[in-house]
């Protein structure tokens, strides 16, 4: 942990400031109709000069009922969502970090809940599966991601033109200990599908908390709106910079969120305030 300044200066010297995007979709359960409307807003997104561009949770499918997603799983390196995030990824010249899609799982009944990374010549650079499963039962809501998805168990943190870059997924925000154990990471890339009721309370505070206790840009790129099947998701994706600020935040509805990454700010702001060094636990 004694080098993270040394590391920070080293990275401001090489990377420029750059633009992110966060993508928000409303998805549902057609698969052909969410990738034409996630290509459009990649093509937005990249019309404003984003470089990294990340998708929501879930953002080629949102099935009529949780176990639609294992009809639409793929093998891992092939199927039409792989082939989608890696073609936007060559054609633009961008890196892609894909939401999350659904792959074949060791279980036969479930899938695997993962996002993939895509780097600018379309090659798959990581991949990272949700570790934590979201389960609710409040008033009429009932979820229970288990019953369908399969967890990861491994923490994913790539190195990128654009720095250290770590991985969670949705209800990976409540568990702060997940984002600790990805250790210097300078980028963490949150796609999400956060409902109204718990985002409302939640979802803010905790992408904010995330960003000012690792001194870390927070990409957040949340389903938002009400969807085929009835759900309401919270929207409000979101840029957050290491001292906490909001960027850029979209509340409803299918759009860019768009803010720029600056090294030098970051390393500026881990100078002043060193609290990363300054950890006795864990």
């Amino acid at each position: 942990m004694a080098d993270i300044n040394s590391t920070q200066r080293r990275i401001a010297a090489q990377v420029n400031a750059f633009k992110v995007a966060a993508l928000q979709m409303a998805s549902g359960p057609n698969v052909a109709g969410n990738l034409s409307e996630a290509r459009r807003l990649i093509e937005n997104a990249v019309a404003q000069g984003a470089r990294l561009v990340v998708l929501p949770e879930f953002f080629s499918i949102m099935g009529m009922k949780e176990d639609d997603v294992l009809a639409a799983r793929e093998q891992p390196g092939s199927g039409v969502m792989q082939d989608f995030l890696s073609e936007m990824a060559r054609k633009h010249s961008i890196w892609v970090v894909g939401g999350s899609i659904p792959l074949v799982a060791n279980a036969p009944n479930k899938i695997r809940n993962a996002c993939l990374v895509f780097d600018e010549h379309g090659k798959q650079v990581a991949r990272y599966d949700k570790i934590h499963l979201f389960n609710l039962d409040l008033g009429t809501e009932h979820y229970h991601e288990g019953n369908t998805i399969e967890a990861g168990n491994q923490v994913v943190v790539i190195d990128s033109p654009f720095g250290r870059i770590g991985l969670a997924i949705c209800y990976d925000l409540r568990f702060p200990e997940l984002f600790r154990a990805m250790k210097n990471v300078d980028i963490v890339v949150l796609p999400s599908a956060f409902t109204a009721t718990t985002g409302k309370m939640h979802w803010e505070t905790l992408v904010r908390a995330r960003a000012i206790e690792n001194l870390t840009y927070v990409i957040a790129a949340a389903q938002g709106g009400y969807h085929v099947n009835g759900r309401e998701t919270h929207g409000h994706s979101m840029i957050v910079d290491p001292w906490g600020r909001v960027l850029d935040v979209l509340p409803r509805g299918s759009g860019v969120v768009l803010a720029e990454v600056n090294p030098s700010y970051q390393a500026s702001l881990r100078a002043s305030l060193p609290a990363l060094t300054h950890r006795t636990l864990g």
